[in-house]
């Protein structure tokens, strides 16, 4: 797997440095999990007024629409046939989603379904 990283923002966000990494070590791994061998996945952030947006986007397996609006839902696996070794627990982005939140921001995902990868932003405002 190819991984870039994009993007050199200027400014600030008042968050705790322990929670924001493991929210991006989450991402991050769920990316890598999710995209094969030969796939890209992207590590990008931008700030601007509104504050610091900090992407990660893959080339894997991507998700169908009815399910992204339950990607942040506890215990919630988009395939019910994944073992927890392989597929997760199904707490990692849910927990993700409430410490963006703790720090007044938000996490959200996309993906132009199965086999079109995704992209999750975590959106900071500025500190």
């Amino acid at each position: 797997v190819e991984l870039g990283i994009e993007g050199r923002p200027q400014g600030q966000v008042s968050a705790d440095p322990q929670r924001i990494g493991q929210v991006l070590a989450n991402l991050l791994s769920n990316a890598l999990r999710h995209t094969p061998a030969g796939g890209r996945v992207l590590l990008a952030a931008e700030t601007d007024a509104a504050g610091t947006r900090i992407t990660v986007a893959d080339t894997g397996d991507g998700i169908e629409p009815e399910h992204l609006s339950r990607v942040f839902d506890r215990f919630y696996r988009t395939d019910a046939a994944r073992t927890r070794d392989a597929g997760g627990t199904g707490i990692g982005l849910a927990v993700s989603a409430a410490i963006a939140e703790a720090h007044g921001g938000s996490l959200t995902a996309s993906s132009g379904g199965a086999g079109q990868g995704s992209t999750f932003t975590l959106a900071l405002p500025p500190g």
